[in-house]
């Protein structure tokens, strides 16, 4: 993951911490949960005792060696552990993949992961350094070792405490050298009588969630992948497709020095269809629907599902055909998935408080709190707490962050005014409060990070009103055309010192609106670019409808799930850069799965 960036992309990625939103962009617990305290009322009143917590005991394992490091882990000479935090969470995968009508993958997947937080020093501060900085290791003679971040599967607080005794062991050495180090470079530091705390003090927490159903039609799923992955037989021009069903399970058992013990369980499952094909000048087109919902009865249908694979085979069809234009900057329309990704990269990730320290960031709104950086029509904020949207279900809710902080709603920018930040426990200077935006990946150092970020505006308008302001923007500079973007599949960002500050968005359908007849022409070949301040401070009205971006965001603490919400918005300018141009040849014979002439399809026999 490159320093400072970050990605937003609709794909789901596995549990564990592989990398990947560069900043690249394109969770909510199951429907059964009142089923529990309605078994628990009807075994008390038939006299029966409730069923023993089989997380219960795990958690006191964690609680009693957490305890044991607290009062006895030392280096004689040298400081103790002010903190201690542990966290184990337990992945459960279910994945289907078809191509072609046939099964290609059919897997089940389970691990648990430890993750442990061990500082020495002080609240304000201490050994703590991002997870690019940590080089703590021994230099002296002998083997090296690193003890394995993984937990026992089976139920065995023994093997649990074990498992964390030794990880625990390993962080607090280093923790103790990074601390060392620390107060050394000090000597070399010009003094910040500013400097804010190196951990925010947060009031524990304990909550503990009923245990959430994870059903599987296995069955169901699989007749499915193979029916939606057929239809793609009979377009041989797109030469490779994909169905992929995931179902994804995460139970996590926390507990902190503090005295904070959670146990939190999420469940997301997702459906995928995408195809690939190449336009006659060899340009590589890809379109894709994703589909994530926090329970199985959510999915969408047989029929929903088979639109969506129509729509994608469709919509390529149309884009092989289509004009490739020539680089553009002039008004455009953003529809509502559209705009939510511009304001994820532009603004999103530059409202994440840690980027407003480090020498590395680009800290493009520090010292602006209380200014207007956005039109005074246009308002931000982010609800982790936010469940849906219009009946649609959001990605990015949750009940706790990684470091045991209760997810907040954040008001960050109020008229075009900036009021705060999206916070972790990692203080900035006027903010030394978590609002609960500490996320990341697997067991990586969380970060501040979005969850659902909402744009509300007083500037609305229909959509057909939204159209004719763009052909009157466009007749104004002078232009032959307006664009729309209806469709884009993500975006990336630069937030650090390095390199310039801009963003790319990677749209998927655009159509050029002719400004004589409002005739609207699909065209391909381009990519959104530009710098953050300059585009979304030329936002003229938005559209009255809201619209959800479902997707993961990459940056340094991984893939988190993440929505937007937000209307169409209309821009004064648009720069569009050409995308990258392809020469490939496709595949020279028709697929063996195209209907062959003469025959009733691939495999029919001769009479």
């Amino acid at each position: 993951m490159r320093p400072g960036g970050s990605s937003l992309h609709a794909w789901r990625v596995r549990g564990g911490p592989s990398p990947r939103f560069w900043l690249q962009c394109v969770a909510v617990p199951g429907s059964s949960r009142p089923l529990f305290p309605l078994f628990l009322a009807a075994s008390f009143l038939m006299g029966a005792a409730p069923a023993p917590d089989p997380r219960a005991p795990l958690l006191d394992a964690m609680s009693a060696e957490l305890q044991r490091n607290q009062q006895q882990l030392k280096v004689n000479g040298h400081e103790a552990p002010y903190f201690l935090s542990y966290g184990v969470k337990d992945y459960e995968s279910r994945l289907i993949i078809a191509r072609y009508g046939a099964l290609f993958q059919d897997d089940d997947y389970r691990e648990r992961k430890l993750g442990v937080d061990v500082r020495v020093g002080s609240y304000d501060y201490d050994s703590s350094v991002a997870d690019s900085l940590d080089f703590g290791f021994s230099t002296s003679k002998g083997s090296s070792f690193t003890a394995r971040k993984d937990g026992p599967q089976d139920d065995s607080p023994l093997a649990l405490r074990t498992a964390l005794w030794l990880v625990t062991d390993e962080k607090y050495k280093a923790a103790l050298f990074q601390y060392l180090k620390k107060k050394g470079e000090d000597v070399y530091t010009v003094e910040d009588p500013k400097r804010p705390a190196s951990f925010s003090k947060e009031t524990p927490a304990t909550y503990v969630q009923p245990p959430v159903a994870f059903p599987f039609d296995r069955q169901k799923w699989r007749k499915l992948a193979r029916d939606v992955s057929a239809r793609f037989n009979a377009h041989p021009e797109l030469f490779d497709s994909e169905v992929r069903i995931t179902a994804d399970k995460v139970t996590r058992l926390f507990v902190s020095s503090e005295g904070t013990r959670l146990i939190t369980e999420e469940t997301l499952y997702a459906f995928h269809v995408s195809a690939v094909t190449r336009a006659p000048d060899g340009q590589l087109l890809d379109n894709s629907r994703s589909f994530y919902l926090p329970t199985e009865a959510g999915m969408p249908d047989e029929a929903r599902v088979h639109a969506a694979a129509q729509k994608v085979i469709d919509e390529l069809l149309a884009l092989r055909q289509a004009p490739a234009i020539t680089p553009y900057a002039g008004p455009a329309i953003l529809a509502p998935e559209a705009a939510g990704v511009l304001f994820h990269e532009t603004l999103g990730h530059r409202l994440e408080a840690d980027r407003q320290d480090g020498d590395t960031d680009g800290k493009t709104f520090k010292g602006q709190e209380g200014k207007q950086i956005l039109p005074a029509f246009l308002s931000l904020r982010d609800d982790p707490s936010r469940r849906e949207v219009n009946g649609e279900p959001l990605n990015g809710y949750y009940l706790y962050d990684e470091e045991g902080v209760k997810g907040q709603p954040v008001s960050l920018v109020e008229k075009g005014v900036l009021k705060g930040y999206l916070m972790s426990r990692h203080p900035v200077e006027g903010f030394p409060r978590s609002n609960g935006h500490g996320r990341g990946q697997g067991t990586l150092q969380p970060v501040a990070r979005m969850a659902n970020l909402i744009v509300d505006s007083t500037k609305q308008v229909s959509d057909a009103e939204l159209k004719k302001l763009l052909i009157a923007e466009a007749k104004r500079q002078g232009k032959p055309y307006g664009l729309i973007i209806r469709d884009i599949t993500g975006g990336n960002t630069n937030t650090s010192s390095y390199g310039y500050q801009a963003f790319k968005g990677v749209p998927r359908m655009v159509y050029r609106v002719d400004v004589k007849t409002g005739e609207e022409t699909l065209v391909r070949g381009v990519e959104i670019v530009g710098t953050p301040l300059s585009s979304v401070n030329r936002i003229l009205a938005t559209g009255q409808k809201l619209g959800v971006f479902n997707g993961f965001c990459g940056a340094e603490s991984g893939n988190v799930p993440v929505s937007t919400v937000a209307p169409a918005v209309l821009l004064q300018e648009l720069e569009l850069q050409r995308a990258m141009e392809g020469k490939d040849r496709p595949p020279l014979l028709p697929s063996p799965a195209a209907p062959q002439k003469g025959t009733a399809g691939p495999e029919a026999k001769k009479d």
